[in-house]
């Protein structure tokens, strides 16, 4: 099996004068820049009756264009000033220099050979393009790419965004708008907001101390090669036991259905992480949503509105004092992220800027990403509902959990990118396979 490239074009905004011509980044965009792309595909049935392929693959062109005209930035670039003081500030110029569009082809690929091992197989990796690239690099590169992969049985819907440009919300509500383009919409049931009015009387644009010269230092050092990926899923019925069991174990009914599920698998997680010391720390970072909190931001506000906080515990206290005390840490510390945290640190930042780094490579460590709230399985391209989802390898490091909704309601699937070792364990702890649907 092979992956054949067929050709490589660029896909740019069809209409002019641009709505929108330069926006100014913020703290929870900058941050990013040291990191990769967010990386998300879908995987669907082919056509039936079946299209002939140059067809299908200009209407995807065509309706990627128009969806274009509404999401500006995702044609553009970053655009850098480097000061005299040694610190830079960023932007996207929203200067239509386009979208890569590849299109390839999965030589004897099937539906079957992506979705049956126990391990997402590393082909996959292939069907997205821009692999490898740095959120800084998206001055000279792209900041966002597609790749249309089509199997014997299936196509392959893979695109790849500039975390500095767009977060889970932004990218899945681009995906969801191309759909309803694609099917034939004129207006998007949920156009994006461009409103930058929170920024108002803050010194903008920012500037931090980060020199695309010193790159080298911003690398991350998480090694994919030793980890792999599993995708467990978790049946709407499980997650409800595992929610009624957390809440009644604190006496609260707080607990979130999320919360518990991860409660559930970072219990296993650190039963399967031989050599912990019973007073080690670990750590679960989660990803705290602001337009929900912060009254200013649009819910369609386009960017990142996120802010990424850690739950710490003793290794003992996780495996001795049960899944309600994990997942009502995890409650407590997120009930905490007021607006007026969130603005706290927001300014904070601006006061004492400085890149994120990957502090996910660590024995001990969760970080999750995405949520079970996005709406993948409503992207009907106009021949039917995808049947499942997949990551690149973009930002795989140890301790990645990346979190789906399953294709039926109320189901959620994780895959989770750990060593080898670490999966093969969990996957013979009796009480974490307990919750998971085969």
């Amino acid at each position: 099996m092979e992956i054949i490239l067929i050709s490589t074009s660029t896909v740019k905004v069809e209409t002019s004068p641009q709505p929108i011509s330069k926006i100014e980044l913020t703290p929870w965009d900058l941050r990013l820049l040291p990191l990769e792309t967010i990386q998300k595909g879908l995987l669907f049935h082919k056509p039936k009756p079946p299209q002939e392929t140059n067809s299908l693959i200009q209407h995807l062109k065509t309706s990627l264009s128009r969806t274009l005209c509404f999401f500006p930035p995702l044609a553009g670039r970053l655009s850098i000033i480097e000061h005299e003081d040694n610190t830079s500030s960023f932007s996207i110029d929203c200067n239509n220099s386009g979208v890569p569009f590849v299109h390839a082809v999965g030589d004897g690929v099937t539906i079957a050979d992506i979705l049956e091992p126990i391990y997402v197989p590393s082909l996959l990796y292939s069907f997205f393009t821009l692999n490898g690239v740095k959120n800084y690099e998206g001055v000279s590169k792209p900041v966002f790419g597609v790749q249309v992969t089509e199997l014997v049985d299936g196509i392959f819907i893979g695109c790849t965004a500039n975390h500095v440009v767009a977060d889970g919300p932004t990218f899945w509500n681009f995906f969801n708008s191309w759909a309803e383009i694609s099917r034939g919409f004129n207006v998007l049931s949920k156009p994006p907001s461009f409103n930058r009015e929170f920024l108002d009387g803050l010194d903008c644009p920012i500037r931090i101390p980060f020199s695309i010269d010193h790159k080298k230092s911003y690398l991350t050092s998480a090694d994919p090669l030793h980890l792999r990926d599993r995708v467990f899923h978790f049946s709407k019925e499980k997650i409800c036991e595992l929610k009624s069991r957390a809440n009644a174990e604190i006496g609260t009914s707080s607990i979130s259905s999320l919360q518990s599920l991860l409660a559930h698998i970072w219990r296993s997680f650190t039963r399967s992480c031989d050599g912990l010391h019973p007073d080690q720390e670990t750590c679960i970072y989660l990803a705290i949503g602001a337009r929900s909190r912060v009254k200013s931001i649009p819910q369609q506000y386009f960017g990142n509105a996120v802010q990424f906080e850690a739950t710490t515990s003793k290794v003992s206290d996780i495996l001795e004092r049960g899944l309600g005390y994990a997942a009502f840490e995890m409650n407590k510390m997120i009930a905490l992220h007021t607006e007026e945290k969130l603005w706290n640190s927001f300014e904070s930042w601006i006061r004492n800027p400085s890149p994120m780094l990957e502090k996910l490579d660590k024995t001990g460590n969760l970080g999750t990403s995405s949520s079970p709230r996005y709406d993948v399985y409503g992207n009907d391209f106009g021949w039917g509902r995808p049947i499942a989802v997949r990551s690149g390898v973009a930002n795989k490091s140890r301790g990645k959990i990346t979190v789906f909704p399953g294709a039926e309601e109320g189901s959620v699937d994780i895959e989770a990118c750990l060593p080898l070792e670490i999966l093969q364990a969990m996957a013979s702890d009796a009480e974490f396979m307990n919750a998971v649907s085969i």
